[in-house]
């Protein structure tokens, strides 16, 4: 079994204004770290189209059309205060879906242990009717529906430790008793959702509200909880992660004071649910990471676990 790795170069051409957090470099760094030796043995490949039926398991055809009708021929299409698009974001977006497709197909085949995604746009902001964030389709929500409709699965497992609240996946999955969402984000911060009343329709998310300068001490306490008390009695049959790295001590965005350390926890945390319910089945896909040396560090030393564990 391997580690699949997913990206395409349609993602760099999402350009943002100069200044913007979620910018090129992001990506950029992330392949340099992917780079290393030690990285040789993963199975690299081409995040394939996404289609606009995938798009519509997160999103009606009208806001696609509505997103379609936005995208520029050149410069800049400014959709929010902070959520851009440059004239390849569409694209770039179809293949973040479509690498998530692709991913939970072959890895639910038995074809790969688990897959990370290293696609941008991310995703987790994006509400059903609405960009925002930074992103412009609810990327890991649509691929819960899909691992649910295509796939015939009813207990699928989203796990979110990007440092902001994912409002667009649990607002994709509010009424989706076939997905249990859990997310942990520093609270207060953007987008201001989060709190632990948002239970969804049917009891399924679970939120993990941290406050500023929370280090790993008790992120892991919080999170061991939740895995050993709500996930694992669960037993998903695949686990799907929103995997944002914006919780690094060093990231300008946001207040926590997670370390690349804190990462590898998460990662073999995740692995172990995922050996213990679904054969090691895990699909990874990047969300934020605003400091690029710390998100370089931290996603080869996630993908490094995912290649450790997957081997």
């Amino acid at each position: 079994m391997t580690t699949l790795l997913y990206t395409h170069p349609v993602c760099h051409e999402h350009v943002t204004p100069p200044g913007h957090p979620e910018q090129v470099a992001r990506l950029e760094a992330i392949e340099a770290a992917l780079s290393a030796p030690d990285f040789a043995a993963l199975d690299r490949r081409t995040a394939p189209m996404g289609t606009l039926d995938h798009v519509r398991l997160g999103h009606s055809r009208r806001y696609f059309e509505k997103l379609d009708d936005a995208a520029p021929v050149e410069g800049w299409a400014q959709l929010d205060g902070d959520t851009f698009m440059a004239p390849g974001s569409l694209e770039a977006a179809f293949r973040a879906v479509g690498a998530n497709v692709a991913a939970i197909d072959t890895v639910l085949a038995g074809e790969a242990q688990n897959a990370f995604v290293a696609c941008r746009p991310p995703g987790h902001h994006a509400e059903k009717a609405t960009p925002m964030g930074f992103c412009l389709f609810s990327t890991v929500a649509i691929a819960a529906r899909y691992a649910a409709e295509h796939h015939g699965l009813d207990r699928i497992a989203v796990l979110d430790f990007d440092v902001h609240h994912g409002n667009g996946t649990q607002d994709v999955l509010w009424h989706e008793s076939r997905v249990r969402f859990v997310s942990s984000h520093q609270m207060p911060l953007y987008p201001g959702s989060g709190g632990l009343h948002q239970k969804g329709a049917f009891g399924q998310i679970v939120n993990i509200p941290l406050e500023e300068a929370t280090g790993g001490e008790v992120m892991q306490e919080a999170w061991e909880g939740v895995f050993s008390d709500v996930l694992e009695p669960y037993k998903p049959q695949l686990v799907l992660v929103s995997a944002g790295f914006d919780a690094h001590r060093r990231d300008p965005l946001a207040g926590l004071q997670w370390e690349t350390e804190d990462f590898v926890w998460m990662a073999h945390r995740i692995c172990d649910l995922a050996d213990k319910c679904c054969d090691g089945r895990v699909v990874s896909s990047l969300e934020g990471g605003y400091d690029l040396q710390a998100l370089g560090d931290s996603v080869g030393a996630y993908v490094n676990v995912m290649m450790e564990r997957g081997a």
